[in-house]
């Protein structure tokens, strides 16, 4: 899997890559802004040296969002999951893991790990203050606990995308046997938190709390976040619901099967008595070792279709070609993004063909679920 744009990879833990959105050389200079008066007055006479303190303070805290982030990844792993990387952003991180949870629990699992991994750290890290003297090291300490345990408690909001809004939709899921509405109501507990987000500095403002600029600026980032997050999982779940319809069989052409060495117009005349919409060639020992490329057939000319063989129009064929006639939804989604291809020869457990799958086919489909899911 190729690396995201505008990401550096910093190294790689239990062969998952560690990626860095540039984002985030953003939030280490706002850090180590914000944290400079703190640090002038546990150690002042630094100068110029408390933004570098900052910074060691934003790389400190994002080691703790990478353990955070870890957590996940391992326990996906245990449930047999491939993770792809772990990629650290200006609001947090994220884990990308290669396939959807199967099971209410694995969702719980992977999900709950992350925000209790960051209330342990914010405890240890609370428990270090207790014993640590004055000065940096105390002020590092409590700012990680304080980070820490306000990433986990919020983290354990119910509402996607976050951890929360993951951990509800396994309840959902699990308790009503319905994934789909799992995904609903979580996704609508995001789009709620996002709501609450902003209402909460307008009270703060109406009560005559001190409310500052980055504040509010926080707060719409975040509230952000939680609408487009929660809005795009809530479509995810509309399409998904949709997917069933989406049948490799359904959607297969009639087919017939020529030789390799015959003539394009043959087989056009043979493919148009028969009905068929896909062309299939074999060789002389009667392996299969094409599928005619329908864009390269409607390029030869009528009057050169009777000199050319059908095999220059057609792609060779590997197992890669191959698809279950009895793919569905996102089965049928992955199988062709495992091999991208224009067309795939469709076959039957006893490994006779059942038809020929082209790409446009599918993607004509797909677009008009895509338009009904808003």
């Amino acid at each position: 899997m190729g690396r995201p744009p505008g990401t550096i990879k910093i190294g790689t833990i239990a062969g998952i890559d560690v990626l860095v959105r540039a984002s985030w050389f953003i939030l280490a200079l706002i850090i180590a802004v914000l944290m400079a008066p703190a640090v002038d007055s546990v150690r002042p006479g630094l100068g110029p040296l408390k933004y570098l303190a900052g910074v060691a303070f934003a790389v400190l805290l994002y080691l703790s969002v990478l353990l955070h982030e870890i957590s996940h990844a391992l326990v996906a792993r245990a449930f047999g999951m491939e993770v792809h990387a772990i990629q650290l952003d200006f609001l947090g991180g994220v884990t990308q893991i290669g396939s959807a949870s199967k099971t209410a629990w694995q969702e719980f699992a992977i999900a709950v790990v992350g925000p209790l991994t960051s209330i342990g750290i914010g405890m240890l890290a609370l428990a270090g203050a207790l014993i640590a003297p004055d000065g940096l090291i105390l002020l590092a300490l409590q700012a990680l606990a304080g980070a820490n345990l306000l990433v986990g408690v919020l983290n354990l909001v119910p509402g996607l995308p976050l951890d929360g809004g993951r951990v509800l939709r396994a309840m959902v899921w699990g308790g009503l046997r319905d994934q789909h509405l799992g995904t609903v109501v979580a996704a609508w507990g995001g789009r709620i938190a996002a709501v609450l987000t902003l209402v909460t500095v307008l009270v703060l403002q109406i009560l005559g709390l001190r409310v500052s600029l980055v504040d509010v600026l926080m707060a719409g980032i975040i509230a952000a976040f939680l609408w487009s997050g929660a809005s795009a999982s809530l479509m995810d779940a509309r399409l998904r619901r949709r997917l069933p319809a989406l049948s490799a069989r359904n959607l297969a052409r009639r087919t017939i099967t020529v030789p390799q060495d015959l003539s394009v117009g043959e087989a056009v005349r043979r493919a148009r008595a028969d009905q068929a919409g896909a062309i299939v060639l074999t060789s002389g020992d009667g392996q299969i070792s094409g599928i005619v490329n329908e864009a390269s057939l409607a390029a030869v000319p009528e009057e050169r279709r009777a000199w050319v063989s059908v095999a220059n129009v057609s792609r060779s064929f590997d197992q890669s070609l191959v698809l279950r006639a009895d793919l569905v939804g996102e089965d049928l989604i992955k199988s062709i993004s495992e091999s991208p291809a224009t067309d795939y020869l469709l076959v039957e457990p006893d490994g006779s063909i059942y038809g020929v799958l082209n790409i446009e086919d599918v993607d004509r489909v797909f677009a008009v679920m895509m338009k009904g899911k808003a």
